[in-house]
């Protein structure tokens, strides 16, 4: 079915599947077909993304409020003192690996601040306020994990204006963060496209807009513009495989995962709120229709009924794995288009 007849009721997030990888605990990283594989156990990587995506459901469902208290609970868990963070859990509750400033901190911090500026006002935010604040303590040497947590320090600034740990991370960012080159065929601070691509304009535009440097700002709207079209083939997209991609590779490639879709749509709407610019709003669209089939391989990743994402598009159809961080992929792109109503594209 084309993008053009999805009914808006299949496009509603459904948290049935996620539901069904979910313990008290935390949330099972992987799924064979749609049954959690409980012996992967659990990482901050996939319970801080569906924080995001729980802390963004309305307050008034019961269900989506409880999973964001068990993944609130999850995260701060995992911090250690010093702001580093914790990211593999056996299921029982004990951490396997050493805390570090590996992606999951950045996404960690990430996902905290997002928990303090959307849940309702009272004991969970706080809680989330302190965990964030807390994170903002440690510093990162790799780029992914400074560009999240650099998303989170701006998020926070949304609740408090005067926040020192968001700005001075802020500040650390924008001086650490790589710029786009001199070379207009290739402006990619990196020789190769790798993974979770779109998080690096999208933190320049986010540092760019919370300390009202400009200039910052076009960096990241003219890398991002670029990225959207190295992913963008006859008006579909057509994301960076797991392979990666460099200049002169051919723009379709395969295995090609869905939280490179959600990266793209996340910093669309970023770039939305910087801007209030409707083209955004497109790409947004381009996402969410990218799960239901207009891809490479022109079949849907999702399920509409049970809210699962499937684990990957391959150049026959799915990967019919339902993993967490494909599902939680669906789920925030859904959200993500919803919440433009109002803006025209």
């Amino acid at each position: 079915m084309g993008p053009s007849l999805v009914r808006d009721a299949d496009r509603r997030p459904r948290l049935d599947h996620l539901l069904r990888l979910a313990t008290p605990t935390g949330l099972y990283e992987h799924a064979l077909g749609d049954e959690p594989r409980v012996e992967h156990g659990m990482c901050v990587d996939d319970v801080a993304r569906a924080l995001v995506v729980t802390a963004r459901f309305p307050s008034s469902d019961a269900r989506a409020a409880d999973l964001a208290a068990t993944c609130l609970r999850f995260v701060r868990a995992a911090q250690h003192p010093d702001g580093r963070l914790h990211n593999r859990r056996h299921p029982e509750g004990a951490w396997l690996d050493e805390p570090s400033t590996d992606d999951h901190w950045g996404r960690g911090l990430w996902a905290l601040a997002v928990a303090a500026v959307e849940l309702p006002a009272g004991p969970m935010a706080r809680g989330a306020h302190r965990g964030a604040t807390l994170a903002m303590a440690a510093r990162s040497p790799h780029t992914r994990a400074t560009a999240y947590a650099a998303l989170g320090a701006a998020e926070l600034l949304r609740v408090d204006p005067r926040s020192g740990p968001a700005r001075r991370l802020l500040g650390d960012a924008r001086a650490t963060l790589p710029r786009p080159t001199t070379d207009a065929r290739w402006p990619w601070p990196e020789p190769r496209l790798t993974y979770a691509n779109a998080v690096l304009p999208e933190a320049l535009i986010a540092v760019g807009g919370a300390l009202g440097d400009d200039a910052l700002l076009a960096d990241g709207l003219r890398l991002l513009d670029w990225l959207v079209a190295e992913q963008t083939v006859d008006g579909r997209l057509s994301v960076v495989p797991v392979g990666g991609r460099g200049p002169g590779d051919d723009r379709q490639g395969f295995d090609q995962q869905p939280v490179e879709v959600t990266a793209l749509a996340e910093a669309a709407a970023t770039a939305l709120r910087a801007t209030g610019d409707p083209r955004w709003v497109t790409v947004l669209d381009r996402c969410v229709a990218w799960f239901e089939g207009a891809n490479d391989a022109g079949v849907p990743v999702r399920d509409p009924a049970t809210g699962a994402g499937f684990d990957g598009l391959e150049r026959d159809g799915v990967n019919q794995n339902r993993g967490a961080e494909s599902t939680l992929a669906w789920l925030a792109c859904a959200q993500l288009l919803a919440a433009t109503a109002g803006h025209a594209a």
